[in-house]
């Protein structure tokens, strides 16, 4: 039984995908990220010297400065920093330019839905962009959960809003990895079957979590490619 969405997509399809590097002057490294009509610009600076206060200096600092399509900056938007900064962090390598501090802006051009993953694969492209070293690529994606218990994959800001629950996944993509292979693994387990960031909105159970998961795992797969493609 497919569901009836109301721009016509099927339940496992995801928005029109677009990313454009270098496109902002002036930043060591930029890009663009749209999904549907959800679109994001990510600026990198640096690395500079000096660390923020609290950190440590012998390793590699980011922030993240999160801005909003329009209005002040709030509680939300706060939390979107946070959960940016430590999945950016996971994924870069901290030891090559100890003592310095990565900024990562983060401008909303326009929120219509799965406005924090978009934001992870902007920065992503940003940092690829700015030539920030990294261990592997990361790839993020929403998936929702109907009230009547399916699935939908990377939602609008209309089927967010009517969801029972939703969730941001980001995945790990190895194949860029630039690691040794032994280090591609976690307690024996590939790296490509681990998760980086989860964010859950709303209630739902351990089935259907592990549900989101899979189609979630699924689905970053082919934005593997695409993000792949787009950074050659």
């Amino acid at each position: 039984m497919e569901i009836d969405r109301g721009d016509g997509r099927k339940a496992n399809q995801l928005r029109p995908v677009s990313c454009t590097r270098a496109v902002l002057n002036r930043a060591h490294g930029s890009a663009s990220w749209s999904q549907g009509e959800t679109k994001v610009l990510a600026a990198v600076y640096g690395p500079k010297a000096g660390t923020k206060k609290n950190e440590n200096p012998e390793k590699a600092c980011f922030e993240v400065i999160w801005k909003p399509k329009t209005g002040q900056i709030g509680k939300p938007e706060k939390e979107c920093e946070m959960i940016l900064k430590r999945t950016l962090q996971s994924i870069c390598i901290l030891n090559v330019h100890p003592n310095t501090t990565t900024s990562i802006i983060i401008q909303v051009v326009n929120d219509d839905g799965g406005l924090l993953p978009c934001a992870i694969n902007a920065a992503c492209a940003a940092l690829v962009d700015a030539g920030i070293p990294l261990k592997h690529l990361a790839v993020a994606i929403c998936c929702s959960l109907a009230k009547n218990g399916r699935v939908l994959l990377d939602p609008n800001k209309s089927e967010e809003q009517n969801m029972k629950a939703f969730v941001y996944l980001a995945f790990p993509n190895s194949i860029q990895s630039v690691l040794p292979e032994g280090s591609l693994q976690v307690e024996g387990e590939p790296m490509e079957h681990g998760i980086i960031t989860s964010v859950t909105h709303g209630v739902m159970s351990v089935d259907d979590y592990l549900l989101c998961l899979d189609k979630g795992r699924a689905a970053s797969e082919k934005l593997s490619v695409f993000l792949r493609s787009s950074l050659k």
